[in-house]
């Protein structure tokens, strides 16, 4: 394969997750968004992907790429039943493709029930950085996330972390947060720190389900819930835990008084960065949008780079600010939400529009709770930094929010 020069003056703000074995997982959480839900590969088609499409995804990939750093985002299902050999061949792959000067980190979003040391040390070794699904205590977590024939996993993900930090492996815990943990923020949080997690993600859990009263499913957290939950920890992480624990959504809050743009996809004023490849090499605009009319073709066909430039991925991106309602265009905390995801966006505004997020009180209650102290740090910046330009205090931001951080396994870590 000819390698394509880097053009300087094209930035493309991409990250694909792609999915070896495509939704195929070893455990049957209930609240899976892709289990039953997704688009499922024709008959007979191969469990993984196979390796001439591994290769030219590999190189369609770094093609694709305009950062210094090109960043591979191994998502499911679970990626590990890829196996560790497939993940072997994908590292030779990247080497053989590489261009001179530039950097490629990997990333793997995985439950951790088939880690051992021989994927300890592969992770560690490949500089791999590791985002673990693990819901807080035994109790919550095994509540949703069980094997298929019903045991409970805690005791294995928890596992999966003791060999993840033997190996020094920087591992980002992402916890779902549903109806029967959100109600217990400094158990969770607690619990977090007692494994010794460094790195925190807290996901909410919203299934719709338009039958149910409030048009979720009763496992879904609700918005008030959701708001209680992330003040209470963040109380908590003000009081004792700053320098010592990263908790994602403060992070991301941070950055709008430096002047950053989001990191996370869902909180940015334009989605689509986060497309999807499929084991068969198909296309899809995103992981919660994998539905038989918005396959915008295959990379066997088409050039990674045109599926994510094309108009149909680009008017999808845009499609989250122009069906803002008006009632968030005018919110005293736009800037740290943007209307979050628009898989949650389902609700009227009190103005009668379609388009308002589901969790909207409880991101305007955290948000408006946590502003005061993220413009205090801003302001402490401004006051020791008198005559830096408004693009070092950015900077300054990039470099809080990034420093020790493993996330890169996605500017959007992977959501229920």
């Amino acid at each position: 394969m000819a390698f394509c020069r880097r053009d300087p003056n094209l930035s493309r703000d991409i990250q694909v997750f792609v999915k070896p074995a495509g939704q195929a997982c070893n455990l049957g959480c209930h609240y899976c968004y892709y289990s039953g839900k997704a688009v499922l590969p024709p008959e007979g088609a191969p469990l993984l992907m196979d390796d001439g499409l591994l290769e030219a995804y590999i190189f369609q990939h770094i093609a694709a790429s305009t950062d210094e750093i090109i960043r591979f985002s191994w998502h499911g299902g679970e990626p590990t039943l890829a196996g560790l050999d497939f993940f072997r061949r994908a590292m030779d792959l990247q080497q053989r493709y590489k261009p001179a000067g530039r950097t490629i980190r990997n990333g793997l979003q995985t439950n951790g029930v088939l880690l051992d040391d021989a994927w300890g040390r592969f992770l560690a070794e490949a500089e791999f950085s590791v985002g673990l699904s693990v819901d807080g205590p035994a109790g919550f977590h095994d509540r949703h996330r069980r094997f298929r024939n019903g045991r409970p996993t805690h005791d294995r993900a928890l596992r999966g972390f003791e060999i993840l930090k033997r190996h020094g492996v920087a591992t980002d815990i992402l916890c779902v947060v549903h109806a029967d943990n959100a109600g217990h923020p400094a158990e969770v949080y607690g619990f977090f720190k007692s494994i010794g997690a460094a790195f925190i993600s807290f996901l909410p859990l919203v299934e719709r389900m338009a039958e149910a009263a409030g048009g979720v499913s009763p496992e879904s957290v609700s918005a008030s819930a959701w708001g209680t939950f992330l003040r209470a920890v963040f109380d908590e992480w003000l009081a004792g835990d700053i320098g010592r624990v990263k908790v994602q959504i403060f992070e991301e809050a941070a950055r709008t008084a430096f002047g950053q743009e989001h990191s996370l996809c869902l909180f940015r004023p334009v989605c689509g960065g986060i497309p999807v490849v499929e084991r068969n090499g198909d296309f899809y605009p995103c992981d919660h949008f994998v539905r038989p009319e918005l396959r915008l073709g295959n990379i066997r066909e088409t050039a990674l780079a045109d599926l994510i430039d094309s108009p149909a991925q680009q008017a999808f991106g845009r499609a989250k600010t122009e069906t803002l309602p008006r009632v968030c265009r005018a919110c005293p905390v736009l800037a740290m939400c943007n209307g979050e995801c628009p898989k949650n966006r389902f609700l009227k505004s009190p103005g009668g529009e379609t388009g308002l997020n589901y969790l909207c009180a409880g991101y305007l209650d955290f948000f408006s709770h946590c502003r005061p102290f993220v413009e205090a740090v801003a302001a402490e910046w401004r006051n020791r930094n008198p005559n830096a330009p408004a693009s070092a205090a950015a900077s300054a931001g990039r470099a809080g929010a990034k420093s020790g951080s493993p996330r890169i396994p996605g500017r959007r870590n992977k959501k229920p």
